[in-house]
């Protein structure tokens, strides 16, 4: 159902800089559409918490879009940014690759296997496909097609002239401490980090040669790289000399006529503030430093290209349940299409809505899954009853939706711990996972899987993909005769119970009724009793019943929800497993 005309002002982080963003805009560039930002390097896997630097932006403009103002997202394609190093773990790459450091992103080739003609278009392609199901509109920038196009000319031209007043700019921060490379989560720091390490005998961490400061790195016209110093410049004649310490190739070029190259990073970025009218984007933890980027280019963005510094907040770290803290120059890191093979759009978005940027939050690619569609079906429920509080709603809205319509979602919800144990008891066997989920509510039984579905598909792939082989569940072929022989007559009598109680109770909730019961009903208790008129002991008993059950039927402690096992398996192999 459409929701553009809807709005989703509250007092939730979003609207809050939604009505900054507007007032600034407004200011600003009045009645111009609103622009903000997010900036990607395609180097490598763009991960889950690259993808922060974009949802936080696209939050913000979908609200703005919801209250009928006109915005536009940019992502600001990286893609002229040198390969820096051969990222560890990504297929289909090996130590070949290292020829290539010092190229431009587009000028590497892609993996083998891949499709596509570069390194760059390759990376940028998962992630394209991965905002167009996440439901992000936005208007991609390829840095490489507006540097070669000469889109920059006369940006890198005045820079070029006030090199000067940029130099004094920059030395303010040269002998202060460089930012902790090993914390940056931003996706164009790969650009940064390359300026603060130098390239080689290039230039030091923003240009400057024997022959001066000079804001703009070539790349050769020779081998292609950036190993490049710029050895002679004249401001009349815009004639640019520069050596690389590559090939020793050297030219003379104009730079009036010249594409082949880029503003060094500190630089570059200020200056696309003002070339796009950029009214907010957000930037990493690390720009807080002194000398970051973001803090440099505030100076330079105003007295050099005469624009004014983005607002926007400082985000915080997004993590992995069990995994270190990622950087897109490694490969093996989540990234959101990953993500979005195990959880459905919604539930990825919640993530990133429902948490202010400057808080750090993971995202479970374990057993915690499991819990947090608990935590959605729970705030679905209380959104519908109208008992969930403001910001919560607020976050649900942002999660299921965009100013253009909903998302697609799965007609019938049912839990995701459930579908995965289904899925891991039939390994995808369709007609025993229909009649499974069928008997779940034999009051409203499943017509086709089509109705769980994608939120099937996605319990499935994450038990196929993140569930461990000797955690899987393998149902017993066999009694094991063995044990049950070795059963006192407390635990005959229990297995008794259950077995008499599997025809009256074969439902989701009877059979969780049934299980729990039994030990109560052992214990003289009524099978209705609650946990207050029980004493502990019956919790233990219940453990000891619960674990007998699991051995005979996968021969281990644990497994999933016994109710759903029971299902899966069978009323008539449960009854032969059991020793009936």
């Amino acid at each position: 159902m459409p929701i553009v005309a809807q709005s989703t002002e509250t007092t939730d982080w979003v609207s809050r800089y939604a009505d900054e963003v507007i007032e600034e805009s407004e200011r600003r560039a009045p009645g111009k559409p609103v622009v903000v930002a997010s900036g990607l390097s395609p180097s490598g896997p763009i991960h889950l918490g690259n993808l922060r630097e974009v949802m936080t932006p696209h939050l913000v403009a979908d609200e703005i879009r919801r209250r009928g103002h006109e915005v536009r997202h940019l992502i600001s394609w990286d893609d002229y940014d040198r390969y820096r190093k051969v990222p560890n773990g990504v297929a289909g790459v090996d130590d070949s690759w290292a020829e290539h450091i010092g190229r431009p992103l587009t000028a590497v080739p892609a993996p083998k296997g891949s499709p596509y003609p570069s390194w760059a278009e390759h990376f940028k392609a998962a992630m394209v496909e991965a905002l167009g199901e996440l439901g992000v509109e936005f208007d991609g920038i390829s840095q490489t097609e507006q540097y070669t196009s000469g889109t920059y000319r006369e940006q890198i031209l005045h820079a070029m002239k006030h090199r000067g007043d940029i130099d004094a700019i920059l030395d303010q921060y040269r002998t202060k401490k460089a930012p902790a490379k090993k914390q940056s989560q931003k996706p164009v720091d790969e650009a940064e980090l390359e300026a603060a390490e130098g390239s080689g005998a290039a230039a030091d961490d923003d240009g400057t040669g024997s022959a001066g400061y000079f804001p703009y790195k070539p790349y050769c016209g020779d081998c292609g790289k950036d190993l490049t110093t710029v050895t002679a410049y004249d401001d009349d004649t815009t004639e640019l000399t520069y050596t690389c310490t590559a090939c020793d190739f050297s030219e003379t070029v104009r730079l009036s006529e010249f594409n082949r190259g880029k503003l060094v990073w500190k630089v570059d970025w200020p200056m696309r503030w003002a070339y796009e009218g950029v009214v907010f984007e957000p930037s990493g933890v690390d720009h807080s430093s002194p000398g970051s980027s973001f803090q440099v280019g505030g100076q330079i963005v105003g007295s050099i290209f005469g624009g004014k510094q983005p607002i926007g907040p400082m985000y915080a770290f997004v993590g992995i349940s069990g995994m270190a803290k990622m950087s897109s120059s490694k490969g093996g890191v989540p990234t959101p299409g990953d993500a979005l093979k195990i959880m459905e759009p919604q539930i990825l978005r919640w993530l990133y809505a429902r948490r202010r940027p400057n808080q750090s939050f993971k995202i479970a690619f374990d057993q915690e899954i499991q819990r947090l569609y608990d935590e959605w079906d729970k705030l679905e429920g209380k959104v519908a009853d109208g008992s969930a509080l403001p910001a919560d709603v607020a976050a649900h809205s942002r999660a299921v939706g965009t100013a253009g319509g909903e998302l697609p979602k799965t007609p019938r919800p049912m839990p995701y711990r459930t579908l995965a144990s289904v899925a891991d008891i039939t390994a995808g066997a369709e007609d025993q996972t229909l009649r499974i989920l069928s008997e779940l509510d034999p009051a409203d039984p499943l017509s086709s899987l089509d109705e769980v579905r994608p939120r099937l598909d996605r319990a499935e792939a994450w038990i196929n993909t993140q569930v461990p082989a000797d955690q899987r569940t393998v149902v017993r072929k066999e009694a094991d005769t063995e044990l049950i022989k070795s059963l006192d007559d407390q635990g005959r009598a229990s297995l008794r119970l259950l077995l008499d109680g599997l025809d009256s109770h074969w439902s989701l909730d009877g059979l969780t009724h049934l299980v729990y019961g039994v030990p109560k009903v052992q214990a003289g208790f009524s099978a209705d009793a609650t946990p207050k008129e029980l004493p502990a002991e019956i919790k233990v008993a219940q453990r000891t019943f619960f674990a007998l059950l699991y051995h005979l039927l996968v021969g281990r402690d644990t497994g999933p929800r016994l109710p759903t096992l029971l299902l899966a398996v069978g009323q008539e192999r449960v009854r032969k497993l059991l020793g009936e």
